[in-house]
This record gives C-alpha cells, structure tokens and sequence, in this order.
C-alpha cells in the first residue's frame, strides 16, 4: 500500500513541477549534473532498462531498491534542511530593509546641509564681486563714450574741411578725406535719432552730391561733349577727381567713362558714316588702323589720369567694337547686293585678326558677355592642326595627318565685330556649293584625262589624289565658316559637304568601276562559259583590277575622314546644334563603295573559274580507269588564283582587312558553286570519284594558302577564313566519301551518309544516289530507308545540310580509300 500511495504521488509531483525549457536551461547551467536522473527528458523504462539489460541482472533488483530508497531518504533530509533554513527569511529581509531606509533618510538630511552651504557661499561671492562688475561696466561705458567722442570730433572736423576742400577743388587731399568720413560715419548708424549726428550725415551727403556735379562738370568743361578739341596732356586736377570719383556713387564713375570713350569716339563717327566712301568693307582696315592710333595716343596723353582698375584702353576698344558692329551691319543692309564672297572673306579675315590682337593686348575683364562655346578636342581627329585666329583666307593648308598643335587660350574678343557678318554668310555658302560643283567636275575631267591608275606603278592600288583635295578643301571651309560663325551657317556648310561627298562617291568611285557583264546583283557568267576546257572567260584586266583596288582604298580613306570630319564639325557648332550634324549616310555611301569593290573583285575571279567548273562536271568520270596527278581543270582554276590574287594583295596592300574580306566571300562564293558542280557530276566510278577526291584536296590546299599566295612573305591566313575553308572542303571530300562507299548493305551506306555528313535533306541524298549512278527503283529504296534512318529532324527551316567538322573512317570503307589517302600523303 505504500509503494503504490509513493507512485501516486511521484505522477502528482512530475505534473505539477513541469518547467519550461528555459528554466530547465538555466538549472543545468547553475547546478550541472551527469546523472540520468536529473535529465529533463528522463525516462524510466529506459532507466529501468539500463540498469536491468538481461534477465540474470534482476537478481540484485532489492539491492538496486534499497539504493534507490536510500538515495530518495537523503533527498528528504537535504529537502527539509533546506527549509528549515528559510524560516527566518522574510524576518531578516524586512529588517535589512528599515536599516536601508534609515541610512537614505540619514544621506539625504547631509546633501541638503550641503546644499545650503554652498547657497550661502554663492551669495558671499556675489556681493564680493559686485563692485568689481560694476567697475567693468563703468569702464566699458566710459572707453565707448570717449571713443564715439573721439569719432564725433573727427566727424565734425571732417565735414568741415570736406566742405572746404569741395569749394577748392583740392581734390586730392578730398579722395583721403573723404574715405575716412565714411568709415567714420558708419560708427554712426544707430545714433541717426540724434539731430547732430543726423546734421552731419546730411552734410556728408550734400558733400558727395555736390562733389559728383562737380567732377562732372570739370570733365565736361575739359572734353565737351560738341568739337573734337581736347587738352594738350592730361590734367593733375582731373587725375584727383578720378580717385575722388572712386569714393562716389559707382554712376559717377560711368558717367564720367562713357562721357570720356564718347567724346573721344566722336571722331570715328563723323570719319566712318554710312555715306563715306571709308565705310565700305574694302576699305576696313582703316577702321582698325584708327583705332590702334587712337589708343596709342590715348596712352600717351590720358594714360595716367584714369586709374588702372578702370581699364580704360580695354573699354575704348570695346565700345569702338559695338560701335563697328553695328555701323558695318548697317551699310551692309544697305549695299547687301554688292557683297561678294572675295569681299566678304577680306572683310572677315581682317576682322578677326583684329580681335585677336585685342585678346593678346587684354584680358576681356570689361565684356559683359563672356559667353563662348568650349568643345573638347579629339587628339586622334586629323582635322586638329588649325588654331584659333589662324588666316582663314591663307590657300595653304598642312597635311591631315600631322599631329595637332596646342590649343591656344580661347580669345574672349571673338566675335565681338565679325558677328555682324553672320547674316550674309549665304553668299559665302552660296559660293562654296558652286565652288565644289567646280571641284568635283574638275576631278572628273582630270581622271578622264590621265585615265585609271596603272599597275605597276607607285598609284597603282593607292589612294586618289583627288580624295586629299577635296578634305583639303573641306578642312579651309570649314575653319574659315567657324571662324565666321558656329551656328546655322556651319549646318548650311554640313549641308553642302554632305552633298558633294555623295557626289564624289557617285562621280569620281562608283562611276569609275568597271563594269560587270552580270545585269543583276547576283553573278550570271552562262555567258562567259565556253565548251572547251582550258577557255578563257571574259575577265578584268590588270589595269582594271588595279582600278578597282584603288576606288577600294580610295573609298576606305573617304570613310574614316568622313567620320573625323563629322567629330570636328561637331566640335566647331555651338552644342544645340550638334545633333543636327550627321554623315552616317555619307558613310554608308562609301561603305556601299567599298563593299560593291570588293564583290567586282570576287565576280571576276569566280567568273574566271567557271570554265574549268563546267568542264568538271561534263567529263566523263565514270570512265576513268586510273587515279593520277590533278586534273586540268584542277590546274586551270590554281593557275587563274595565282594570277589575280597576288595583283589584288599587292594593291590592297594599306588595307589588309578588305582583303581578307575579298578572300572570305570569294571562299564563299566558290565552295558552295564547286559542290553544286560535283552533283552534276554523275554517273561516278569509284576510280573517278578517287580522282575527284584527290582534285578535292588540292583545291583545299590552295584555298588554305589563298592570302599569303605567290608571296615572298609567308603569313598566317586568318583563324575565320580557315574556318570556312576547312568546313565547306570538309563537306565536299564527305560528299566524295559518302559516293565512294558501296551501297550494299543499304542500312549501312545510310548509316554511313548521315554519320559523314550529318544532313537529313533527302535532295542532297538523292544527288548523291544520282551521283553514285543507282536506278530509280534502288534510289526509292533508299529514300523510304533514309527517312526511316534519320535520328532527328532536318535541323534548320530549309532542310538545309547541317555540317560536321569530324572525319571519322567508317569501317565498311574499302581498301582503296586508304590507298587513296596514302597517295595523298606521299604527294605532301
């Protein structure tokens, strides 16, 4: 009864101490205990289980009891202990807590008998120091009294000798007087309620007006405004009234500077009128050889009266500036009809000579307007050696491709006359597109006169002489229209450039190129074919072909000097003009040149070459008896290549990538042309189609070789020209592998077809079975086999060969296939 009253009470105790698995966490930190006992997840059975694993052990099961019991009494003792020790607690802490109370109450009564301590001292202190701060404010008091007395008696005194000094006009000792009275007088500002000090500020002002009238009228006495008379030097008085005018209002001083520059512009006004016969543009140097008088004399007499922060040279040229400006724009609307381009230009020239001059004798610090477009140069742009100011009338013009010089400082004078020519800039466009029209027909006539570039010669495949001259031209134009204008102007030139760049293109390259017997785009050469093997076909000449390497290069230089030509026009015009400037199109032009070159170059070798194709496919291959060397048309088509392609690599020699581009579409063109031919090529013996094979590989080999043939320097071809070479021959020697094979077993001869070519086109199969010479029975056999055989669909939407670079050797291939490969071997 008691063991199971235990149990009873052990399920009540281990449901009510369930802990959750933090506190149980935090129990096993502060008491760590490796018995099973203490687990968390005990469990007795397993317990249980662990301490009787076998029947035999439950033999000492009461030994095993007694400890328990034992260990569970030891647990009671160490329980009730523990309690008893907690009786008195609750006493000891209520008392620990009224001790701590005690001494708060204690802490708190000595903080506060300090506090009044040090309120006490605060207040000794202060009535210590009272005195003292009442001493520094008598003090401050009494400094600031002194000095505004000091500055009231300088104030009055002041005033009195202003007004003195005013009457005499001793406007020397008036510029020193009168700076330090208004220094002072500002210590006065916020004593203006005062009536004296009000007085004063009052008479300070009247002073300063009564100054100014005066500096004025001294000046208008001296430089009236009517008569062209002046003083012989300059006056001591008036240099004073300068430094005085300074002190005054700033409108003074501009008075005084546009009263001045006017009077001692009056002269140019009278000399240069409309009317005069000086005032037209022929005549425009005078204007600018009157002023550089006027200011050298100004410099002589007047140069020391004003002082230098006025820059009065620089605002006498300015004004002479926008005094011309406008004079010249005026006589031109008057005369416009009498403005021609030679006229104009010497106008514009001179002009802007002369405001280069002003940039290098001053700083521009007097413009208002300083606005002025900086657009970063390219230093690969060959259009780079002109520099601002340079003549732009001059006829001589440096190479493009010298390197550029520095750029010179940006001149803040340009434009400030010459802008006044913008509006008539149409005559000089005008004149520009006539000019060119002349160019270009002159170029024209002189190729009809001197004829194409003969070979052999140092023209010979070089560029046009004509192309230079004419991005001469283009260079000057453009430098002289910048210089005139960097708005629509330059679009109108942008215009006109782009017209005779497709003229030259038109006229001078595609009109030039000889033409083909072909009417349409593609090759039609039924025409050149003749019977007779070893026939020559119609083809270019030598002379021709050097022509056509030319126009080639030709076009290539027009291309990227366009492209440099477009950069620096778009360097030149103002930047929201820059979008409106575009030769792409004027690109594509010489691009299609080239590009129509290059397939002229192609048309004639793969014409000369046809011939020999034809005969190809009209010998009689299945009556060859014996394999033997290359055939004649092998030798014909080999002979043709060396003849034309070391003439078009020597000529093409400045630009090797348009002749990889001719050897690509040439290997292009032929290969696909050489495996239509072997389909015609049937009825096949296996001894002719060995000797196909054989002719098959020699073709390869000189088709690998075709960049670097007949020349004396051996150079790698290409990785993307080999490319081709190798995939389209690879599919030709298949082919003639695939025709080679016997057709029995037919599983096998399929098997090997799609393994060799990897084609699932059943035209290609069927040439090859026409090929091989089998009958239409046997070939619909084949046919319905093949298509049974095929392991995927026909890759691509045309059905079209897909191709395979390997070359594996079927095992049903015959012994004559590797003795065919050993004689080409032996021939390497």
């Amino acid at each position: 009864m008691m063991e199971e009253e235990e149990f009873v009470f052990a399920e009540d105790l281990e449901a009510i101490l369930h802990l959750t698995p933090e506190v149980q966490l935090a129990i096993e930190q502060v008491f760590p205990s490796q018995d099973p006992l203490d687990r968390a997840d005990f469990n007795a059975v397993e317990y249980i289980n662990t301490l009787f694993p076998t029947e035999q052990s439950l033999a000492n099961i009461d030994d095993v009891v007694n400890k328990i019991r034992l260990k569970i009494r030891r647990l009671d003792d160490n329980i009730r202990t523990v309690v008893r020790g907690q009786t008195n607690v609750g006493q000891d802490g209520r008392q620990a807590l009224e001790e701590a109370q005690i001494a708060i109450q204690q802490l708190f009564g000595k903080i506060k008998d300090i506090k009044d301590k040090a309120e006490k001292s605060e207040q000794m202190v202060k009535e210590i120091t009272r005195d003292i701060k009442q001493l520094d404010h008598a003090k401050r008091h009494l400094t600031t009294s002194i000095t505004t007395l000091n500055h009231l008696h300088m104030l009055a005194g002041g005033v009195d000798s202003l007004e003195a000094m005013t009457r005499k006009r001793q406007y020397g000792e008036v510029a020193n007087l009168l700076q330090g009275v208004v220094n002072v007088l500002e210590h006065f500002h916020k004593y203006m309620g005062i009536p004296q000090i009000r007085q004063l500020s009052e008479r300070v002002k009247a002073a300063q007006s009564e100054l100014g009238t005066q500096i004025l009228a001294d000046f208008e006495e001296a430089f009236p405004s009517q008569g062209f008379k002046r003083p012989g030097g300059p006056s001591n008085v008036l240099r004073d009234a300068c430094l005085v005018a300074n002190v005054l209002d700033p409108r003074i001083k501009q008075e005084i500077i546009k009263k001045f520059i006017r009077q001692h512009l009056s002269e140019y006004l009278v000399l240069f009128q409309e009317n005069q016969d000086v005032a037209w543009l022929d005549k425009i140097d005078r204007r600018y050889a009157w002023i550089k008088r006027q200011l050298v004399d100004y410099e002589e007499k007047y140069g020391r009266m004003f002082p230098e922060e006025w820059c009065m040279t620089e605002r006498i040229a300015v004004e002479f500036c926008h005094i011309t400006k406008v004079e010249l724009a005026k006589v031109m609307r008057t005369r416009a009809k009498e403005i021609e381009v030679k006229l104009l230009l010497f106008a514009i020239q001179r002009t802007t000579n002369f405001e280069s001059l002003l940039a290098k004798r001053f700083t521009g610090c007097t413009l208002t307007d300083k606005k002025r477009p900086e657009s970063p140069l390219d230093p690969t742009n060959p259009f780079l050696e002109d520099e601002p100011g340079e003549d732009v009338g001059t006829d001589k013009e440096d190479n493009l491709a010298k390197p550029r010089k520095p750029k010179a400082p940006d001149n803040p004078f340009h434009g400030i006359v010459s802008k006044c020519f913008e509006p008539h800039l149409y005559v000089y466009i005008e004149s520009q597109d006539k000019n060119l029209g002349e160019l270009i027909d002159r170029f024209v006539a002189d190729f009809r006169a001197q004829g194409p570039p003969k070979a052999g010669t140092e023209e010979g495949g070089a560029v046009l002489p004509s192309c230079a001259d004419l991005f001469v031209y283009y260079k000057k134009c453009m430098v002289q229209c910048s210089h005139l204008s960097t708005g629509e102007p330059m679009i109108a030139l942008t215009t006109i450039f782009q017209k005779f760049l497709r003229e030259y293109a038109w006229k001078i390259l595609s009109g030039n190129l000889p033409k083909s017997n072909n009417n349409s785009g593609g090759l039609t050469i039924s025409s050149l074919l003749k019977e007779k093997e070893g026939s020559e076909a119609a083809k270019f000449t030598v002379d021709e072909l050097c022509l056509i390497c030319s126009i080639l290069s030709t076009a290539e230089y027009c291309l990227a000097t366009t492209q440099q030509l477009e950069e620096k026009l778009k360097e030149k015009v103002d930047k929201v003009l820059v979008e409106r400037i575009n030769l792409t199109g004027e690109m594509d032009t010489f691009s299609t040149v080239i590009s129509n070159s290059i397939q002229l170059l192609v048309q004639d070798l793969d014409a000369a070459c046809d011939p020999a194709l034809t005969a190809m496919s009209k010998m009689p291959w299945q009556s060859v008896e014996h394999v033997g060397d290359q055939s004649p048309y092998v030798t014909s088509i080999i002979m043709h290549i060396k003849q034309n392609v070391p003439i078009i690599r020597d000529n093409l020699a400045s630009t090797r990538k348009y002749f990889t581009q001719f050897c690509i579409k040439f290997t292009n063109s032929f290969i696909p042309k050489f495996i239509n031919h072997l389909f015609r090529c049937k009825p096949i013996s296996m001894v002719g189609a060995e000797q196909l094979l054989l002719d098959t590989h020699s073709l390869k080999t000189v088709l690998l070789d075709l960049p670097s043939i007949g020349s004396q320097v051996l150079r790698k071809a290409p990785a993307s020209y080999t490319k081709i070479v190798v995939k389209g021959m690879t599919r030709a020697e298949m082919i003639l592998k695939v025709v080679m094979a016997p057709h029995e077993p037919p599983v096998v001869f399929v098997d090997n077809y799609i393994k060799l070519l990897a084609d699932g086109n059943p035209e290609t199969f069927q040439k090859i079975l026409d090929m091989k010479g089998l009958k239409r029975s046997e070939q619909s056999s084949m046919l319905e086999l093949f298509r049974q055989r095929l392991p995927t669909p026909p890759s691509g939407a045309d059905g079209g060969p897909s191709l395979s670079f390997s070359t594996p050797t079927p095992e049903q291939e015959s012994s004559r296939i590797r003795k065919l490969e050993k004689l080409i071997k032996k021939r390497l």
